[in-house]
């Protein structure tokens, strides 16, 4: 069912509310987000959304997943699809791809630059901003009646444009006249600017319905990558509370979550906007937490005994008369009915047990260290649609090396924060590399260039402003490493010393570019 006739035909006491998802990088993390995705589903959103990798890079993947939401899971979908590397041929592929799934929602994006190039080029003409997606679905029959079509908009201005506040509402009319139903915003903090930004788009003459993009901060370093890759303003109380519990990775996830419903309970009270979007990050207990404060999980329906039964089969079923609902259930829904029952149970007053507890939901709500986990479905840095992460700027700070030693002088400016990020390295180095830097600058200069290392810790605790991370009252242990660049001869010699001194302390491996 398209958004919109959903949000003008139901009548509910409360907002509505979409879930954003995006496809993992790994098999295993895809897997996992399937049974997330059924949780929270539990919750009865009006739409689910599934992100699109530039120019199709996750297109497989994408439809996929709105393949089980859409169909299996029977939860409205919706598509993104970007401009990015997109001719006319797959973009039309994409959309016939979409409707033979049963969605009926896309939301159409530009995209940002594929990842490692400065600027955004389109490889078509005819598909070079979001509105182009817009009129080639309202122009082409087989689409323009089928698809609900959704646009983004930018409350704080878009990251990418210098543009003043009214030149953006006037394109963003102009996408809505071409035949946008529906607006989908990028995440914000500023509430007060968000309401200033309604009225303005409103006396625009755009009457379509606003749905706000909402983001729960999970982790400091992963709000202020964010901020600065979205270009969000964030109002000086937030950095305030922040600032001083930046190290506490639980204080900062329950902070995220109490302002997330903070910022809902203002916006609603305005009575602007019908619906929410949360992007989830491929995380829930974030979102579901949000969700009970504001009291829009609902209510616990009184518990039956039902039968568990894969297909009708050779079962007694209950007169057509009676809902059989209430004696029949799935082997997968009454998984994931427990598996949200549990994951719902108040916490106890101690961290003790809490992890068993809520182990279906939040597994990897913490990552494991500062790498992640492979297994996980929020594994990777995302950008602001869920692509990989990485801004024109940095790109351009690399400076096009050329020779050899361009290249170390690049790796030694990130090792002295003179760049932010290098190709391999998407963050500043942390503070705790303070520890081994006089290491690490030996080993680039003799061209080893570093891309990931970290120093030993012995039970430091998790409340660490330098190592600890996750929840509190645990304790950080770590082993030396570092990861490096060199050539084959390097390696053999660094085999034959490792055999010589190592003394069964030191492990290694290498890799080429052909996986040997």
């Amino acid at each position: 069912m398209k958004i919109t006739d959903k949000i003008t035909s139901q009548i509910t006491p409360n907002p509505f509310f979409t879930f954003e998802f995006f496809p993992p990088r790994t098999d295993q993390g895809f897997e996992n987000l399937i049974s997330r995705i059924s949780r929270l589903c539990i919750l009865n959103p009006l739409a689910v959304s599934i992100t699109w990798g530039a120019g199709g890079s996750t297109r497989e993947r994408s439809l996929e997943l709105t393949s089980l939401t859409q169909l299996e899971y029977g939860v409205d979908t919706v598509l993104h699809i970007t401009c990015t590397n997109m001719e006319r041929g797959s973009v039309n592929d994409a959309l016939q791809a979409a409707k033979a799934n049963k969605i009926q929602n896309i939301l159409a994006l530009r995209g940002d630059p594929p990842r490692g190039k400065e600027e955004w080029i389109p490889i078509d003409p005819n598909f070079q901003h979001a509105i182009d997606l817009v009129k080639f679905v309202r122009s082409t029959p087989e689409f323009s009646g089928h698809f609900c079509v959704g646009v983004a908009a930018y409350p704080d201005g878009h990251p990418d444009s210098h543009l003043d506040p009214d030149t953006e509402l006037n394109y963003l009319k102009e996408k809505v006249d071409a035949g946008a139903d529906f607006i989908v915003t990028q995440l914000f903090y500023d509430v007060d600017r968000f309401l200033e930004w309604v009225k303005m788009v409103r006396a625009k003459g755009i009457t379509v319905p606003i749905i706000p993009g909402i983001m729960p901060i999970q982790t400091y370093s992963s709000f202020l990558r964010l901020v600065k890759l979205c270009g969000i303003r964030v109002p000086q109380y937030v950095m305030d509370a922040l600032a001083p519990i930046s190290h506490d990775d639980q204080l900062v996830k329950d902070y995220g979550i109490k302002l997330a419903a903070e910022m809902i309970e203002r916006i609603t009270k305005q009575n602007v906007v019908p619906c929410f979007h949360f992007c989830t990050l491929n995380l829930e207990k974030s979102v579901q937490r949000v969700l009970e404060i504001l009291g829009w999980t609902g209510t616990t329906s009184p518990l039956h005994n039902r039968l568990i039964a894969e297909t009708a089969g050779n079962v007694i079923h209950p007169p057509a008369s009676v809902d059989g609902t209430e004696f029949m259930v799935t082997p997968i829904t009454a998984t994931n009915t427990a598996a949200f029952g549990l994951a719902s149970l108040p916490a106890s007053e101690t961290e003790a047990g809490r992890g068993e507890l809520n182990n279906a939901a939040s597994w990897d709500e913490f990552p494991n260290g500062r790498f992640g986990d492979y297994k996980s479905p929020a594994f990777g840095d995302q950008d602001r649609w869920g692509g990989p992460a990485m801004r024109n700027d940095e790109v351009s700070q690399w400076r096009h090396p050329k020779t050899l030693d361009d290249l170390t002088q690049l790796f030694l400016d990130h090792l002295h924060s003179r760049i932010a990020t290098t190709p391999f390295s998407q963050t500043a180095l942390s503070p705790e590399s303070i520890l081994i830097l006089g290491h690490l600058e030996k080993l680039t200069k003799r061209g080893w260039w570093t891309v990931g290392s970290q120093p030993a810790v012995d039970s430091a605790s998790s409340a660490d402003e330098v190592f600890g991370w996750g929840p509190r009252s645990g304790y950080v242990f770590q082993k030396g490493f570092v990861e490096f660049f060199c050539t084959v001869e390097d390696v053999d010699a660094i085999e034959r010393r490792v055999e010589e001194r190592g003394e069964g302390w030191v492990h290694w491996f290498a890799g080429d570019v052909k996986v040997r």
